[in-house]
């Protein structure tokens, strides 16, 4: 397969651990938006009227305009200054956020959840742009701190939304959102490089039509790419359908909806782990490391059947299963940044844009599984999903050995 020049600097430059702790930290912000709903979700289905199943329609549009809008500007970020384009999508999400806040209906709540979806990028180009600037001996350890970021965006959205709607109402954490964004505008800019995003005045970059068409090339010379993200998409969708699902089941058993967010404390333990996880992938191998840190997801699935009605348990299946699921992101992600770093945004465009669909369809899933068939269903659910995760993570070694 013939590659498109690379537009970013191929020689490595340290990143200070300052600065990657800011860019870890801003894509915990931007990614936290689209995750204040669940513990959320009963107290906004009560204020708009309508059932469990109906507002699972919001968080699983946001999930599928993300993908879209993945797959349609993402690419951009091997072609147009990445500093520009992160500073634009944050932007946009402002927007989003401020129509969220003041929605007066659920039409226009889930419309703006889409638009908020789909300018969610920046989370998912910081991460190219980090990489292209370290060593290859450090792209696992990196990626660890990266992601340790997304999951403290997607817990700690489930904190501050559980805490600030049972104190403030649930529009608190969307108003809580806009402030966020609207400091990130200015901050961004200044911690981004204004020259290495920049083409060097000789070589012309791809065009915007031939990046989409070169996805499919890319997929069919790299599977692994598309195999990372169709196990990622199983893991990502489980992870949304079992916290969806414990937004609904807590407050209709006597519980707040602080009560989810204070069992989203808890699970950011997970946080201090993923840099660990990074270079254990480094060490034996991201796709064996994959397989250990499967065989913990389904361990805490396994538990969700006697969880219901006890919170302990449910503590212990939530910590098993996002440790496990997101230290598989972690070693998909260290197996698609080292594959072509010319084109590295582009195999991030395939692998996210498969995550969110699968993680589309689950969100929506998991709400009307639990909706008829309750706490029982969505156990089921989630054991079929940990499952084949198991199993694809399995067939992913063969791609290791073909290569040596």
């Amino acid at each position: 397969m013939k590659s498109s020049a690379p537009i970013e600097s191929q020689a490595p430059a340290r990143i200070s651990e300052l600065r990657l702790f800011l860019f870890a930290l801003s894509s915990a912000a931007v990614i936290a938006n689209g995750y204040y709903l669940h513990p959320l979700i009963t107290p906004v289905a009560e204020e708009f009227g309508v059932s469990g199943a109906t507002v699972g329609l919001a968080p699983a549009f946001n999930q599928i305009a993300l993908a879209l809008g993945i797959l349609l500007l993402l690419p951009l970020g091997d072609r147009i200054n990445n500093r520009m384009l992160v500073t634009i999508f944050v932007g946009g999400q402002f927007l989003a956020m401020l129509a969220m806040a003041l929605s007066g209906s659920f039409v226009i709540f889930a419309a703006a959840s889409s638009l908020l979806g789909f300018v969610t990028i920046a989370p998912y180009l910081l991460p190219a742009y980090v990489t292209q600037r370290v060593a290859p001996e450090r792209i696992g350890h990196v990626t660890g701190i990266m992601t340790a970021g997304v999951t403290l965006g997607i817990l700690g959205s489930r904190v501050g939304g559980g805490l600030l709607g049972h104190y403030f109402g649930w529009r608190s954490a969307y108003w809580v959102g806009v402030a966020c964004m609207a400091l990130l505008v200015i901050l961004l800019p200044l911690i981004m490089e204004r020259k290495r995003d920049e083409k060097p005045s000789d070589v012309e970059p791809p065009r915007y039509g031939e990046l989409l068409r070169s996805l499919w090339p890319i997929m069919k010379a790299l599977p692994e790419v598309p195999l990372g993200g169709l196990i990622q998409a199983l893991s990502f969708g489980l992870f949304l359908a079992i916290w969806l699902a414990i937004g609904l089941h807590l407050p209709r058993n006597g519980y707040g909806v602080d009560t989810v967010g204070y069992l989203a404390i808890i699970a950011i333990i997970n946080v201090f782990g993923s840099p660990f996880a990074g270079r254990f992938a480094d060490r034996i191998g991201a796709e064996r490391a994959r397989i250990y840190f499967s065989l913990a997801q389904l361990a805490g699935v396994c538990v969700l059947p006697f969880a219901g009605q006890n919170l302990v348990l449910l503590v212990i299946a939530v910590i098993f299963n996002t440790i496990g699921g997101a230290s598989v992101d972690i070693c998909s992600r260290t197996i698609l940044f080292q594959r072509a770093p010319e084109i590295r945004t582009r195999l991030m465009t395939i692998y996210i844009v498969i995550m969110f669909i699968g993680g589309g369809i689950s969100s929506w899933l998991g709400t009307a599984t639990y909706e008829y068939a309750g706490w029982p269903g969505i156990s089921v659910m989630a054991i079929c999903y940990a499952l084949t995760i198991m199993g694809l993570s399995l067939w992913g070694l063969r791609f290791r050995q073909a290569r040596g």
